[in-house]
């Protein structure tokens, strides 16, 4: 089964929480306060395995947890940082948030690794918190909450050439022919429903990958017929091997369909350099309507090349060909690795609204975080958190709001009771 698109949910792992503690030893019964850091939550990572060619796996497991980070201990020991969560993808994979559509990554090379979701950072302990006023804190922090992103993966196989034409043109005979890959092959059109990815050894030292993408029918960049779902794989191919059905009634005209709906699908598709083969010559047929169409195509400055898959005829020609024409093409400029995403606001920010019940709704990247990351049945917790309200601004919106005494007020998944 080939699978070129899934979505995916991914966790980073929480920030292991700090502790309030305090040195208890013989001859130091006031050693003060040691209470350890929280370790470092695990972070999400996408990384290139070549080792895999499609996205199968994915059907089979959506969501994908990174570990917590642990707590701290007594005497600022420090709890562990949990590992990060490495998750293999085939290269060509480009990575999208699935909520808000925008490009996260585009992972093409071995070992490329991008940072989707980071883990959240340990809770501190007491000692953070002490001051020439307090010796004694009983403040903590709890680990920072990890990160939940929905991502979208679509998969554009790399190949050096690809194999474009109308159904049932031999795409996947010539494939066979070449390559030690094994597609479906069968006397009747669409037969191969999904890509596939082949190397050709010339020789010890020479060799390429090519691709088999399903045949394609007038109205293709639309989704007609298989549709656009495996045009994009002809995306990141570096030259097109163009092969004409030997047996259709017009070659021409399969010729400029199929380049018309490459054309409308991607203007870029266009500037490929193109080899075209005129395959089935072990048939008289197809010998007979190749002379017929030699001058037909010399008059758009196409040159033929004659071959047979079957009955492997100029397939060395062919492919030495192939590669020399990937010889002469500049190198493909290598996509730098993109950075984690993160949208574009001010963590700062909030909003102040009322529920249904009656509660007020208090909705802030950094205040929710701040309420996450608080011991509530800590006393110095809770006064810090007050004091975090009235520094951004949010008690003033509750009051300027007409938040009463009594009244619930909702940050986050906590529910609080406002207090004068």
């Amino acid at each position: 089964m080939f699978v070129d698109e899934v979505e995916i949910v991914v966790r980073s792992g929480k920030g292991g929480d700090g502790i309030v503690h305090f040195l208890r030893e013989k001859f130091r019964p006031r050693g003060g306060p040691d209470g350890g850091d929280g370790g470092k939550g695990g972070n999400v990572i996408l990384q290139v395995d070549h080792h895999f060619n499609n996205l199968v796996k994915f059907r089979y497991q959506r969501e994908f947890n990174a570990d917590d980070g642990k707590n701290g201990g007594i005497k600022n020991q420090t709890g562990r940082s949990a590992d990060d969560l490495i998750i293999p993808v085939p290269p060509g994979t480009i990575v999208y948030n699935a909520d808000s559509d925008e490009l996260i990554g585009d992972l093409t090379r071995e070992q490329q690794q991008l940072l989707v979701a980071k883990g959240g950072r340990g809770g501190r302990g007491n000692p953070h918190f002490k001051n020439s006023r307090n010796q004694a804190p009983r403040t903590a922090e709890r680990g920072e909450p990890g990160e939940e992103l929905r991502l979208r993966l679509e998969l554009k196989l790399i190949a050096d050439a690809g194999l474009v034409g109308v159904p049932n043109a031999g795409k996947s005979s010539l494939l066979a022919a070449c390559t030690n890959a094994k597609p479906k092959i069968a006397d009747y059109p669409f037969t191969t429903i999904e890509p596939n990815l082949g190397v050709v050894e010339l020789d010890i030292d020479n060799s390429f990958v090519m691709a088999d993408i399903p045949g394609l029918i007038e109205g293709a960049h639309m989704g007609v017929g298989l549709g656009d779902a495996f045009l994009r794989h002809i995306q990141r191919t570096r030259v097109l091997i163009h092969v004409l059905d030997g047996m259709s009634e017009d070659p021409l005209l399969d010729f400029n369909q199929i380049n018309t709906e490459l054309s409308l699908f991607d203007e870029n598709l266009a500037e490929k350099p193109q080899i075209v083969v005129f395959n089935k010559m072990d048939l008289p047929d197809a010998q007979a309507m190749f002379a017929l169409m030699q001058d037909e195509f010399k008059k758009i400055n196409v040159e033929l090349m004659p071959v047979s898959a079957v009955a492997h005829k100029n397939l060395r020609e062919l492919l030495w060909k192939v590669f020399h024409t990937l010889q002469a093409l500049p190198e493909p400029e290598v996509v730098e690795e993109m950075p984690v995403y993160r949208a574009e606001e001010d963590p700062r920010e909030f909003e102040v609204g009322i529920t249904k019940d009656g509660a007020f709704l208090v909705q802030g990247k950094a205040i929710e975080r701040a309420a996450a990351m608080t011991w509530w049945d800590q006393p110095g917790s809770v006064r810090r958190f007050q004091r975090m309200l009235e520094v951004l601004g949010i008690e003033h919106a509750l009051i300027e709001a007409g938040v009463e005494p009594g009244d619930t007020v909702k940050i986050g998944e906590y529910e609080l009771e406002w207090q004068d």
